[in-house]
């Protein structure tokens, strides 16, 4: 169904890859106080100690392209499968700015109707993904402001988000060109695994 499928975990960059030290705790990620977690901290993450099953929150980023459009669609399954919470989010022009809570942008009222009608679509590719599960998956939207991986990766900081999925187009044009940066960009400054769907 999908072309191709890409996890990459964002990994400390250090001179010893062996500078996990004994305890197997790895090093700070870019000196941000903040440091990937390795699989068995999100399998704690996952069920608590009791057994139950814990809260876990998926983030999709969507631009309304046939490759977002997938990336949606997979993480959706994702999420639906292990019963976590899916948040698709739409990053607005770099030109958007929030003042006292609202979204201020060249173009105004219609580039935030332009986005909410992709996070809309967007909804509508989750209806259609997980069509006849046993139970509804829990979705939520969010409009974002700013330089786009930026946008994507404090927001799933924010949130604490589990897992990021995010499209990748290839080829040469600038508009895909940009589209690939941005998901290389969440890739490189992530915390938490990141699947690009190409």
């Amino acid at each position: 169904m999908w072309r191709a499928v890409w996890h990459a975990s964002r990994t400390p960059r250090t001179a010893d890859p062996d500078s996990a030290g004994a305890s197997g705790e790895h090093p700070d990620t870019a000196g941000t106080g903040r440091r990937t977690p390795t699989a068995w901290e999100l399998a704690e993450r996952f069920f608590s100690r009791s057994g139950e099953q814990l809260d876990m929150r998926y983030l999709v980023a969507t631009d309304g392209s046939e490759e977002a459009d997938a990336a949606v669609r997979y993480a959706s399954t994702q999420a639906n499968a292990f019963d976590a919470t899916l948040e698709i989010v739409h990053v607005l022009t770099p030109e958007t700015k929030l003042v006292d809570g609202d979204i201020v942008l060249a173009g105004g009222n219609r580039a935030i109707e332009l986005g909410e009608q992709t996070l809309r679509e967007a909804r509508g590719v989750t209806a259609d993904a997980v069509e006849g599960a046993d139970e509804r998956l829990d979705v939520e939207t969010q409009l974002l402001t700013g330089p786009p991986a930026d946008a994507i990766v404090d927001h799933s900081r924010e949130v604490d988000a589990d897992a990021i999925y995010v499209g990748h187009r290839g080829g040469s044009d600038e508009r895909e060109q940009v589209v690939g940066s941005v998901a290389k960009s969440v890739v490189d400054k992530a915390t938490v695994p990141v699947t690009v769907i190409r």
